[in-house]
This record gives C-alpha cells, sequence and structure tokens, in this order.
C-alpha cells in the first residue's frame, strides 16, 4: 500500500467521522429522538437535556463526558461499566507513555538507516516501501541501531507492568466500595447450592436443604427456595404475557380508531390460524380477553405441579446476614468434591435457572466438549480469514483473478480497494461469531448471564487474536511468498520477520476504520434511532411496544472488550517494530473513551451488575498480549541476527511472574465476597420476605388482583410445595 492509499484510507474514514458527528449534533437536539439518545436518563427520571439550552451545543457533549466523574458513571451505569473504564484509561495510558518515548527515538533511528535498500527484493519492499522506511525494516542486520529497539521494549514492558497493577488496585477498592454499601441487595443475603445429594426416603427435599444449612448456621439461616424446572410453565407464562401484549395492542388501535373515524370505532379482528394468516376471523379484543382468562387458569394450575412435583438438585438458600451468606460462599461443605457445592448468588436478573441442575462431572464433561468445539471454529475460521487475507491484496487478486485486471488497474478503483477492501471483509466476516460463543458459554453449564459474558468475552478474545492477527499476518505473508518458500524453504522465518513492519500499515488501516466509523455510528446512533421510527410509524400501537422499540440494551461485553483486546494486542505488537501504530492506538482508545463515556451517562442501560468481575478477565487479556508482544520482539531481534537478543529472554519470565503476584495478591477478592467487607453496617434492617421473593421468576407468581392476596397465594403456594421454588426457565 502506497501512502496515497493510506492517506485516502484515513481521509475518508475520517470525513466519514465528520459528518456522523454532524448528525449526531442535528439528530439528538430533536425532542422526538430523545428516547433514542438520552434513554438512560429518561429511565431515571432525568431530564434529557439537563441545563437548558446549553447542553443543545453541538459539542456540549464532549464537556459533559470530560468533566463527568467515575461515581457519576457508577450512579448512571453500574460500577462494571466503570471498571470498563477504568481498563480503556489503563491501555491508554500504556500507549500515551510508551509513544512518548518511542516516537521522537524510534522514528528518526529507523528513518536514517538503509536496510530497505539493501533488501530489494524482500516482500515488504515490494507492496510496503514507503512506510517501512519508519519501521525497524529499515535497520540493517546486526546493527548498533537495533539497541534503542531492545531497549524500548524494556521500556513499553515497565509502563505495562506499572499502569496495570495501579489499575488492578484501583478496581478492587471500586469493588470493596460498591459491596460495603449500606443499601440491601438481595444477592449478599443468598448462597446458590448445586450438586444436592439424593433425598432419603421419608424425607422432602425441602427438608433436606434446611435440616442441613439450620445445623451449620442456626442463628443465621433463615429460608431455602429448592430450584423446580419451570419449562412448562415459562412456555403458558410467555403465551399469557403474548395475549396480555396483543390484548393492550388491539385497544390501542381500537381507541385510535374512535379518534379518526366515527364515536363507535372499528373493532380491530384477526385470524386464528398459523401466524394470523388463516383461520377464524374474529374479534381480537374478545378473543384475546378469552385467552387470557384461559390461561391463566391453565398457568395457575401447571404452577402448583410445578412446586410440587418438578424439584430439582440445586436450591438458594438465605441468610439474614450478610457476613453468613459470605463465609457459607467460600466454605468447603461437603467432604466429597461433588456435593452441596455452595457459590455466591448472582443477582436474581442474572441467574441462567435452565444450568443450575447440571450435575458437577456434567459440568466438567460439557466445559472440555466446549472447549474443544472452540479449539476446532478457530482452527478451521483460520482457513476462510488466511484466504480472505490473502485474497484481499491487489497484488493477489490481479494473480488468481486475471479478469478483474482491467478493472482493478483503474487508479480511482485500485485506490479504494487498496484502502477498504482487506478490512472490510475481515470486519464483516468476524460480525458472525459472537452468538455462537455466548451459546457454547451458556452451555457449560454456567449459573449466571455475567460469567456466560465472561466466558464467551474470553474466547472471542483467543479467537480473534489467533485468527485475526496472527492469521492475517501469517496468511497474507506466506501466501504471498510461497514461490519464494518453495525454492528454499530455510527462508520462511526471514520472510516472515522481513514481511511484519508491512502488515502494521494494514493493521493501521483497520483500527483507523475501527474507531472512525465504529465510533461515529456508534455516537449517531443511525441504526436504532432509523429502526424506533419505522416500528413507531407502522409497527407499535401502545407506550409498552414504544418503549420496547426505543430500549436501548447494554454495552455488550462480550464483543466489546475482546475487540479492544484485539487492538491493544495488535499496538502493541507492532509498537516497537512500526511505533507510527501508536497514535492510531492512542486514538482508538481516547475517542473509545470519550463516545463510551457518552453512551454510558446518556444512552446504555446495563442488564446485570457483577461489580467488576470481568476486570481480573481484562488484566489477564493485557498480560496475554503483553506476552505475545515480548515474544515477537524475541523472534524479530533473533532473525536480525542481534547478537544481545537474550537480553530480552527476562522479559517474559518478568511478566508471568507479575500475573502471579497480581493474581495471589487480588483475584480471590473478585471470587469471593471478603468478611471484612461484608461484615460493614447496613442503613436497615433487611426485609428478608421481599429478598427471598426477589428470586421467584415471573413464571411463578400469582396473578391475583390485591397486592395482600397475592402475597397470602405465593406463601401458601410455596410452603404447600415444600417450598421448591424454581426460576429456572423464565430467564433463559
Amino acid at each position: 500500500m502506497d501512502f496515497s492509499s493510506f492517506f485516502t484510507s484515513l481521509g475518508t474514514s475520517f470525513i466519514i467521522f465528520v459528518v456522523l458527528m454532524l448528525l449526531f449534533a442535528w439528530l439528538s437536539s430533536k425532542q422526538g429522538n430523545a428516547v433514542v439518545y438520552y434513554p438512560n436518563r429518561i429511565l431515571k427520571g432525568l431530564e434529557p437535556w439537563e441545563g437548558g439550552s446549553r447542553t443543545r451545543n453541538p459539542l456540549a457533549w464532549i464537556k459533559e463526558a470530560l468533566s463527568s466523574s467515575e461515581q457519576d458513571v457508577i450512579n448512571m451505569s453500574g460500577v462494571d461499566t466503570a471498571v470498563y473504564f477504568v481498563f480503556l484509561s489503563t491501555v491508554l495510558g500504556i500507549l500515551v507513555l510508551s509513544g512518548i518515548v518511542l516516537l521522537p527515538v524510534l522514528l528518526p533511528v529507523a528513518a536514517t538507516d538503509s536496510g530497505i535498500k539493501k533488501h530489494a527484493n524482500t516482500t515488504s519492499n515490494e507492496t510496503f516501501s514507503e512506510l517501512d522506511k519508519l519501521s525497524m525494516a529499515n535497520i540493517e542486520e546486526k546493527s548498533p541501531r537495533l539497541w534503542a529497539f531492545l531497549i524500548a521494549t524494556y521500556w513499553v514492558s515497565v509502563v505495562t507492568y506499572f499502569l496495570s497493577w495501579k489499575a488492578y488496585k484501583h478496581v478492587s477498592a471500586l469493588r470493596a466500595n460498591a459491596l460495603m454499601s449500606p443499601e440491601v441487595k438481595p444477592e449478599q443475603f443468598a448462597v446458590l447450592v448445586r450438586d444436592l445429594p439424593d433425598v432419603t426416603q421419608g424425607q422432602t427435599r425441602k427438608e433436606q436443604v434446611d435440616s442441613y444449612f439450620k445445623s451449620i448456621y442456626p442463628d443465621s439461616f433463615y429460608r431455602s427456595m429448592v430450584v423446580t424446572n419451570n419449562k412448562e410453565v415459562d412456555k403458558i407464562w410467555g403465551e399469557l404475557e403474548g395475549c396480555k401484549k396483543k390484548l393492550a395492542r388491539a385497544e390501542a388501535i381500537y381507541a385510535e380508531s374512535k379518534k379518526k373515524g366515527s364515536s363507535e370505532g372499528t373493532r380491530p379482528t384477526n385470524k386464528t390460524g398459523f401466524l394470523g394468516l388463516c383461520g377464524k376471523k374474529v374479534d381480537s379484543i374478545e378473543y384475546y380477553n378469552g385467552k387470557i382468562k384461559e390461561l391463566t387458569q391453565k398457568l395457575e394450575a401447571e404452577q402448583k405441579v410445578t412446586l410440587r412435583e418438578k424439584q430439582q438438585g440445586s436450591a438458594l438458600v438465605f441468610f439474614t446476614s450478610r457476613v453468613s451468606a459470605a463465609l457459607a460462599a467460600q466454605s468447603l461443605h461437603a467432604q466429597m468434591v461433588d456435593r452441596w457445592t455452595v457459590l455466591e448468588a448472582p443477582e436474581p436478573r442474572q441467574l441462567v435457572w435452565s444450568n443450575l441442575k447440571i450435575k458437577f462431572f456434567d459440568r466438567i464433561i460439557r466445559q472440555y466438549i466446549v472447549y474443544i468445539v472452540v479449539f476446532l471454529t478457530i482452527f478451521f475460521f483460520m482457513i476462510p480469514i488466511g484466504i480472505i487475507s490473502a485474497f484481499t491484496t491487489l497484488e493477489n487478486l490481479r494473480k488468481l483473478l486475471p479478469f478483474l485486471k482491467p478493472i482493478v488497474e483503474q487508479d480511482a478503483i485500485k485506490t479504494v480497494l487498496e484502502a477498504y477492501l482487506p478490512q472490510l471483509a475481515l470486519i464483516i466476516f468476524l460480525a458472525l461469531l459472537p452468538k455462537l460463543l455466548l451459546f457454547l458459554s451458556k452451555t457449560e453449564g454456567i449459573p449466571s448471564g455475567s460469567h456466560v459474558v465472561r466466558a464467551a468475552s474470553g474466547k472471542y478474545f483467543y479467537f480473534i487474536v489467533l485468527n485475526v492477527f496472527i492469521g492475517v499476518t501469517v496468511g497474507g505473508t506466506l501466501f504471498s511468498t510461497l514461490k519464494t518458500i518453495e525454492k528454499d524453504p530455510g527462508s520462511i522465518f526471514n520472510l516472515l520477520a522481513k514481511s511484519l513492519p508491512g502488515n502494521a500499515t494494514f493493521f493501521v488501516t483497520f483500527v483507523a476504520l475501527k474507531f472512525f466509523v465504529d465510533y461515529g455510528l456508534e455516537l449517531s446512533r443511525i441504526v436504532p434511532l432509523i429502526i424506533y421510527h419505522l416500528k413507531r410509524k407502522y409497527l407499535y400501537k401502545n407506550e409498552a411496544e414504544l418503549k420496547q422499540a426505543w430500549f436501548p440494551g447494554e454495552l455488550s461485553y462480550a464483543t466489546r472488550v475482546p475487540d479492544d483486546m484485539l487492538i491493544i494486542s495488535v499496538v502493541l505488537c507492532y509498537s516497537v517494530i512500526a511505533p507510527v501504530i501508536i497514535p492510531f492506538g492512542v486514538l482508538y482508545f481516547a475517542l473509545g473513551w470519550l463516545i463510551l463515556r457518552n453512551q454510558a451517562l446518556k444512552v446504555y442501560v446495563p442488564s446485570y451488575e457483577s461489580y467488576g468481575r470481568m476486570w481480573p478477565h481484562m488484566h489477564t487479556r493485557i498480560i496475554g498480549a503483553l506476552l505475545l508482544y515480548q515474544a515477537t520482539m524475541l523472534g524479530f531481534f533473533g532473525v536480525n541476527k542481534f547478537y544481545y537478543t537474550p537480553i530480552l529472554i527476562p522479559l517474559p519470565i518478568l511478566s508471568l511472574v507479575f500475573f502471579y503476584v497480581c493474581r495471589h495478591k487480588f483475584y480471590n477478592a473478585f471470587c469471593h465476597t471478603a468478611l471484612e467487607v461484608a461484615s460493614q453496617e447496613l442503613k436497615e434492617t433487611p426485609h428478608m420476605e421481599q429478598i427471598f421473593k426477589s428470586y421467584i421468576p415471573p413464571s411463578l407468581s400469582s396473578e391475583k388482583s390485591s397486592e395482600k392476596s397475592s402475597e397470602k397465594q405465593e406463601d401458601e403456594n410455596f410452603e404447600d410445595a415444600l417450598s421448591q421454588v424454581s426460576r429456572t426457565g423464565s430467564l433463559v
């Protein structure tokens, strides 16, 4: 890629970003769009444009984002979001401190050498000769100038150690402060118990759980809730809720017809057959009222059957004290590992109820099967990604598809294709993967939604690093030099090392495309805005449906964190080889911090709170990226025949030692709640019955006319059913 294609890519990406920013400034000031651009504030009862006309300034959002505190983020989006910004700030700091030293030192050292002229036949010279002059590719073998790059390798590592240690301490304090809150949180008074042993004859599951925990915690045990199979009751409940929504829609349509037409209006109708396309035509309001009555009776009957007859081998146990719950969650309760497994209870909204029944050894088997499937997925995805990286270079397109030669030879088309084709193909290809990884993570038997997200995030990270970073680098290089390798197989390592600086250009444009276009679309919210207005005009008729249309969802850590990790892995690995990539990494994370800060304060609504449990996984991946960088530099210096390369050998060892120390110092506090944290006083006495009922799924809640009778009915149901409470399927 020559400079014209390189700057065409950057320039057009920047223009797209500016256009999207202007669209955001214009569209977000319209009253009718407030629910798309300020849903988080609206849901919290705040005015969308706090401060009146001043906040309608096109750049006001930048000032608000920069002036917001960490506590503001916690108040609006929770601790997990604040921890994500600690990650962005840490990575940004690593790149800024690295760039301050590397750019003014290494660029002149590389630019004033003449290594490329002496290696005129290398692959990188053919494709990236102009940009290679600013990288290690322009340094001669065995040159004393390599000392500057070796010292720089140590500098980047030391900066990473210092800032990641500082961040770990900060996040640990954030988590402790959140858990010490005087507010009552139901999950702090409950534990999840899995792998219950078989019930002895004459004993119920409820009696088994109660007697076991009463004997161990006689003073603080409150009540147990045995998990049941709710598949059938959830199905009925889902049908009932669907009918209620359709009834509300039909009534809204009927009310609207009264306003537009005669005072009597036109009653809506529907067909009762498949998808409403065939069958008997009926009055919608009467039909759905009848269905609701029928399903309500069916639901009440199924609730009793479920609570009595569908108990499973897991339970939730409630304590009157946070300390007792924390102590129970980190204690060994049974002699055998596959019995009475006790864990901290997730939030009620997080529980994956269908996974709670899965036994200990079944979970292990599932885990290994999933690991094998993920390994095969990574391995076989390497093939199409390698093909993409090979086919989407113009040089290879000319060779393999000669009929395209007249087209790609045109200057305008050539410039656009070189600037965008490989990056766009890769981004589209990667968009197909996350749902598969979320499904596989859930299949492992993980009990909480946040844990599923963390597991999927880890899988996605390994996938994109191995396939995108290594796959593109190795695939593109080997494909384009296949004939040379056939003649001299021993040249493969030399060719690969010499090609690394050239591949940096691909990743520079890849990063630029992501932060300009992706963040531009993120800020402007063009797609959600269009979808909302289409649904508002043609599909949705009442307030509940409209809220569903504009509800923003969450930050999607399962894909966002691995994408960020790919960028930091790439930028770290090329930071010394081709320092010109560092400013683009800084722009990516700086722009990401700014735009996502705005989205966290005004747009996204978290679906769970894990109090920063994602951080140890983030830290592990940062150290993983650092190890990959250090291994890359070891190989690169070795191929360049630098005699002092062994000086770098201590670096990977230092990284492993650093990781070991961090894990042993901080990690346990993220797995469990420290007793000194749990022992802090509450501002009010916890209402244990409310805590207990917060874990009852909607499908098992009684549908009664008054709150008092509803509570009485629920108590009767659960006690009569031996408290075999389940929420197995309602949130699945």
